[in-house]
Order: C-alpha cells, then sequence, then structure tokens
C-alpha cells in the first residue's frame, strides 16, 4: 500500500515537472524572439591602427616629353637627292652630312667663276701696273690729265669686276658644299621628310634634330595650382601607365598669365635626372610638391566617410555644399565608435588628420559604410572562439572569486 502511494506521487510529479517545462519552453521562445527583433548581428570588419608618416602636397599633372630645342634642317640649294645618311632615331654630330643633292650644277658653276675670278685677277693686275705708270707721267707733266683720267678708269674698273667676280667664286664655292645637308648641332633625328629621288626645296624642312641640350615638358594647370608654382620647385616625372620614377627636374620657368581662352597656365619643367625609360614624345605625369610634413597622422582615404550637407546661405540666398568627414575606431574587440577629423595634407590616397584621432587608434578600414555609431563589430581575422574563451576565463575566474568566501565560511 505504501508502496503504491510513493509510486502514484511519483507520477504526478513527473506530469507537473513536463507541464511546467513546456510553459517556460513557450515562454522563453517568446522572449528570444523578441530580443531577436532588438539587436542585429555584429558586423565584419578589418582594422588599421593609426601611425604617423610624412605626407606632402602636390600638384598632378600630365605633359609631353621634349627635347629643350627642336633645329630644323632646311636645304640652301635646290636640286634632286641622290643620297640619305641619317634616318629618324638616328644620334648625329655638328657638321655631320645628313643627305646629299646633285652636285653637278654646282660645281661646273663654281669651277666658271673660278676661271672668271681668274680672268678678272690678271685684268686687275694689268690695269694696276698701267695706272702706277701713268701716274708717274702725270706728275712729271709727260702725258695729259685725259690720258691719266683713262688709266685711272681702267684701274678702277678692274678692280671692281674682280670684287664681283671674287664673290660670285664664293657664292659658287658655298652652293657647292651646301650640297651636302649637314647637322648643325649634336643630337637625335627626330623627322626626316625626304628620299632619295625627291627635290629638295630651299626653305622646307627636311630633317627635325632635336638638341641635346635637355629635355622639357610643358604643363598646362588651372588658376589654384598654377597660382602656387614656383621657379626651382622639385619635379618627379613618371610614365603614364608606370609607377616608377623616369626623372626627375625643377620648374624653370612660369607663365606670367592665363590663356584667355582655357583658362589656364602653362609652366615648363626641366628636367635634371633622367633614365633610360625616359622616351621622347611619350606622355609623363609630373608631381610637384609644394609642402612636406613629418612625423603626422597619416589614415587612407577609403577608411573615411563623407557627408555632405546643402546649406542656404541667407544673406546671398545661394546654395552652399559642406562636407564633413569622420572614420569609425574599434573600441575593444565589438564596439565601433564614429569620430569628426579635421584634414590637412592630401597626396593621392593619402589622408593627413590634424584632429580626431591619436596615434594607435584601430580605425575600421572596411565594413564602415554599414556602420552606426556604437554599432556591434566582428574584427575579421580574429576567431570567435578566442572571444568565447575570454569570456569564459572571465566567468571562470568570478566564479572562484566568488566560491572563496563560501568555502571559508564551509571551514
Amino acid at each position: 500500500m505504501k508502496s503504491s502511494i510513493i509510486k502514484y506521487l511519483l507520477v504526478a510529479i513527473v506530469l507537473i515537472s513536463v507541464s511546467a517545462c513546456g510553459n517556460n519552453s513557450e515562454d522563453t521562445s517568446g522572449d528570444f524572439s523578441g530580443m531577436g527583433g532588438g539587436n542585429s548581428a555584429p558586423t565584419s570588419v578589418e582594422v588599421l591602427p593609426v601611425s604617423t608618416s610624412s605626407i606632402s602636397a602636390q600638384v598632378r599633372a600630365f605633359g609631353t616629353i621634349t627635347a629643350q630645342e627642336v633645329v630644323n634642317v632646311n636645304p640652301q640649294v635646290s636640286n634632286r637627292v641622290t643620297q640619305i645618311y641619317a634616318d629618324l632615331g638616328d644620334s648625329v654630330s655638328t657638321g655631320q652630312v645628313l643627305a646629299k643633292i646633285y652636285d653637278v650644277p654646282f660645281q661646273d658653276e663654281y669651277e666658271q667663276a673660278q676661271a672668271q675670278f681668274r680672268q678678272s685677277q690678271s685684268t686687275f693686275e694689268r690695269d694696276s701696273t698701267q695706272f702706277v705708270r701713268q701716274e708717274t707721267l702725270y706728275e712729271s707733266g709727260s702725258i695729259s690729265s685725259v690720258e691719266f683720267e683713262e688709266a685711272r678708269a681702267a684701274y678702277t674698273n678692274s678692280r671692281a669686276n674682280r670684287e664681283a667676280s671674287n664673290a660670285a667664286l664664293t657664292q659658287s664655292r658655298e652652293n657647292l658644299a651646301n650640297t651636302e645637308i649637314k647637322s648643325p648641332v649634336n643630337g637625335v633625328v627626330l623627322s626626316r621628310t625626304i628620299s632619295e629621288g625627291d627635290i629638295a626645296t630651299t626653305g622646307e624642312t627636311v630633317f627635325e634634330i632635336a638638341n641635346l641640350v635637355g629635355y622639357e615638358t610643358r604643363l598646362f594647370l588651372p588658376m589654384d595650382d598654377w597660382d602656387a608654382m614656383t621657379v626651382g620647385q622639385e619635379v618627379e616625372l613618371r610614365m603614364s601607365n608606370r609607377q616608377d620614377i623616369v626623372a626627375r627636374g625643377n620648374v624653370s620657368r612660369v607663365s606670367p598669365r592665363l590663356n584667355p581662352t582655357t583658362g589656364l597656365g602653362e609652366v615648363v619643367v626641366s628636367l635634371t635626372e633622367i633614365t633610360p625609360q625616359l622616351r621622347q614624345g611619350a606622355l609623363a605625369e609630373s608631381r610637384i610638391t609644394l609642402e612636406t610634413r613629418e612625423n603626422t597622422l597619416v589614415i587612407p582615404r577609403a577608411a573615411m566617410i563623407e557627408k555632405v550637407d546643402t546649406y542656404i546661405e541667407p544673406e546671398t540666398n545661394t546654395v552652399e555644399l559642406r562636407r564633413s568627414y569622420s572614420v569609425f575606431v574599434a573600441q575593444g574587440d565589438s564596439i565601433a565608435t564614429q569620430k569628426d577629423l579635421t584634414l590637412g595634407l592630401e597626396q593621392g590616397e593619402r589622408i593627413e588628420v590634424l584632429e580626431g584621432l591619436e596615434e594607435g587608434d584601430r580605425i575600421i578600414v572596411t565594413g564602415q559604410s554599414s556602420l552606426r555609431d556604437s554599432g556591434r563589430i566582428r574584427i575579421a581575422g580574429q576567431s570567435s572562439q578566442d572571444s568565447s574563451e575570454g569570456q569564459i576565463e572571465n566567468l571562470e575566474s568570478t566564479d572562484q572569486n566568488d566560491e572563496t568566501p563560501s568555502s571559508s565560511s564551509n571551514n
């Protein structure tokens, strides 16, 4: 009898327990669903510690590499070209023959001028001797003044003829020499516009030669950048498709006025150091350093959040855009705090921070676009197990601290 009563009591206890568990399960489910609606999952982010570095304010512009001086070579006589000795890209020296013009007519002209000069020289010598003799006779009264004047006129005329024939001889000699088109400078052939068989015409450019006195590039800048240019500023040049520095130079000339059509100001950069990768005619990016600051806080541009607000100026009733910048900083490993920034110099993708951050702050560089101030984060690369283990250790240490007094109490 007693055992039956005990059995019934045990069954009743089990039924009450099952019922209680069912009610608790429903309540708990309701509570979790409410919590799920109020808390979102943490955002996965990457962080980068803020450090100090040097940064420079730079003006960037593209220009074509050219020789500082380009010499146009024009033939001085006209005739058929018989030989070409230099071609595009060849290095030439002063006086080197570039092309040959058919010279037979000029050779004949020169020989004829030589003969005429010899004849005029002979006549001049004869008339000169006769004039000296007639002058002596005239002074002694042996001849009349008419005879003396005739001798002097013949002498004067022969002297003029000799000078004219000498000038013709000089011109024919120069024409014959000009049948060889020569380089006036040391340089590199940039272009050739004639071929064998062509007629070389005086005044027509047949060769362009870059005088090897240096290279330069000309930049055309908007007013704000042009106004910041001064002679002597250092310049680094990179090819348009490369990052390596191919040349260095300095600002050598700054135009005193802006172009009225384009509104741009011209700046000439003379190159002082060049590498073999530099090519004439290539498009190069010039980076002109305006200011450099050392040991300043620098962050990547991609980490910043930009906010644009529209503002209406009451006095002028004009609409202005006001931009503000901020970043998210990781507080511990689970919370992101938004901080406003005051910016300084900009260099490509690097930004100087004047106010808002301190060295060592961990700024969020990816995932920040979906964050809010005090939002939950999970740092990429840090396993949740590490975080759980840390929490467990904290709980264990708390438990141990809680157990210590009770143990002593038992003792």
